[in-house]
């Protein structure tokens, strides 16, 4: 332990970072950028090539910054596993999605764990990054890396520090970022902690189990999960009651204590609220206990893509249309503004619905070019032109784009389904979520 200390202290330590997407490629660059030699690990050999070449895929990270740490020789990325052998540290990043009955894939971690396990060196500090449910750290990954007779604390150092990333937050990145830490052992947990805090200047908060690290990051989600779940049904109730629910939240938002304002939309997206809490409800499973208002909450939001749909139809209608003969454009694929990320976007759903009714459909996003529909059709968005609005009976907005112009979407548009909020002007063209 002294000696990975030491490592760790004069960063001389070498870092593998396992998994090079949205978590795991803004952590190799930001951990590389303190002075860490780091080696990124993934199966998917176009990534490995691009970073190889300096050549930057997530929003997230700095172009310059990845490309001078290449150049530099500080980072670099591979498919050869065995490289691990080289490594002090390694960071578990990878996916941990849901089966199609909404139970944990943790196949991804267990892929990683045995690979660590063939080429790991020892003493070595293990920690996994990967949203997940209580137990996992202990359940899985210890189990896994102890098939050689390693013990914790002396040979093998082993820790849950869960990813906190915002994709398109202008404010926290990776680096500015406070992280919670809980290892296996104190010795995991000073390990993990020193290492943490030679390449996060946001602070750490070292907690006393990776149970409580793995149930805190769940909390954050489901957290939102609720709230973004109450607002959607507010907003359901608002629009039965002919009462225009963003304006009942922005003056709800004049309290100065006791509220914290979210807001509706046609659905959740992104890797983590969707799928998260369905971890913590599995789980709960095991000790007989049912997560009513979690479930609740999730069941509120899966349908607001139905909604969204269903109220585009009743607005067609009132133009003396149907789905099948009319012309939809949709602005915006991601799930939210300003990023290309469109995993687990509503919008997919949205367009699947659509084109089942027969609806001639165009889609653009600024930021995504070209995407996978739900049944895995590989489909290119279009440029947002006057000519295209003009040409459409209905625009749906349901992503709020800081480049969409509000001024041109009103002028050539002859009817607007704003999921947003993101046209502020009053007009009769104009239909709220």
């Amino acid at each position: 332990m002294k000696e990975l200390l030491e490592k760790i202290k004069n960063k001389k330590s070498v870092v593998g970072v396992y998994g090079l997407g949205y978590v795991g490629l803004p952590l190799a660059v930001e951990t590389s950028k303190n002075g860490f030699r780091v080696i990124g690990f993934d199966i998917q050999e176009n990534k490995v090539a691009m970073v190889n070449r300096g050549e930057n895929y997530i929003g997230d990270i700095v172009d310059d910054d990845l490309a001078r740490l290449v150049k530099e020789g500080k980072l670099s990325a591979t498919t050869d596993y065995a490289k691990i052998t080289e490594c002090d540290i390694i960071l578990i990043c990878v996916p941990t999605p849901l089966d199609r009955y909404l139970q944990p894939d943790v196949r991804y971690i267990e892929n990683a764990c045995n690979d660590i396990f063939k080429f790991r060196k020892k003493p070595s500090l293990v920690v996994l990054e990967s949203t997940t449910y209580p137990g996992t750290t202990e359940e899985i990954v210890k189990p896994i890396l102890e098939k050689d007779g390693s013990k914790l604390g002396v040979d093998l150092f082993l820790a849950f520090s869960p990813e906190r990333v915002d994709p398109g937050n202008p404010h926290y990145k990776t680096n500015n970022t406070p992280k919670v830490v809980g290892g296996c052992t104190s010795g995991c947990n000073e390990l993990a902690v020193d290492f943490y805090k030679a390449v996060i200047s946001g602070g750490v908060f070292p907690v006393s189990s990776p149970k409580i690290a793995e149930m805190e990051k769940l909390l954050e989600n489901i957290f939102r999960l609720v709230n973004i779940g109450l607002v959607n049904e507010m907003a359901l109730l608002c629009d039965k009651m002919n009462i225009n629910i963003w304006e009942v939240i922005e003056a709800a938002k004049t309290k100065p204590y006791g509220f914290m304002p979210f807001y509706p939309g046609p659905g959740l997206g992104g890797h983590c609220i969707p799928i998260d809490p369905y971890y913590l409800t599995w789980k709960a499973k095991e000790f007989k206990f049912q997560t009513t208002l979690i479930e609740a909450a999730g069941n509120i939001n899966h349908q607001m893509p139905d909604y969204v749909v269903e109220k585009s139809g009743k607005i067609l209608n009132s133009l003396g249309k149907c789905f099948s003969n009319s012309k939809v454009v949709i602005l915006g694929v991601a799930y939210k503004k300003d990023i290309d990320d469109y995993r687990e976007s509503p919008v997919l759903s949205i367009i699947e619905q659509f084109q089942k009714f027969g609806t001639n459909i165009e889609i653009v996003d600024p930021h995504v070019k070209e995407f996978k529909s739900e049944n895995g059709r590989k489909m290119t968005t279009v440029e947002l032109t006057e000519k295209l609005l003009q040409e459409s009976d209905l625009v749906l907005l349901t992503t709020d784009h800081s480049t969409f112009d509000e001024d041109m979407i009103l002028k050539n548009s002859k009817m607007v389904y704003d999921t947003r909020n993101f046209i502020k002007k009053k007009s009769e063209k104009v239909v709220k979520l």
